[in-house]
């Protein structure tokens, strides 16, 4: 390996090093196990995806009657991925509307 080789290898890793997330979008193919396609090259399975809790089904009891206060994700919801450094796993950060 060459002089420029190896200055072109510590480039490249000081850029990936200063940029440890990145921001990906995705869209649900399923609810239950999640499964989300990501900018139609690959699709993440549920081991490699979590939830912020704005994500997740919230209801509530009043009176008599159950109430959803906030629906979980759905196939077909686009959703704003972060991607940790590596690639390992994904943090689905909230849905994307008007995309």
């Amino acid at each position: 390996m060459g002089m420029l080789d190896i200055i072109k290898k510590a480039g490249v890793g000081a850029v990936e090093a200063s940029s440890p997330v990145s921001l990906l979008f995705g869209e649900v193919l399923s609810a239950a196990p999640l499964r989300i396609q990501v900018d139609q090259r690959f699709t993440l399975p549920a081991s490699a995806i979590a939830v912020t809790e704005q994500l997740t089904e919230y209801k509530v009891r009043i009176g008599t009657e159950e109430v959803v206060i906030r629906q979980g994700l759905k196939a077909g919801d686009k959703v704003l991925l972060a991607r940790a450094q590596g690639g390992q796993m994904y943090i689905a950060i909230d849905r994307v509307v008007g995309l």
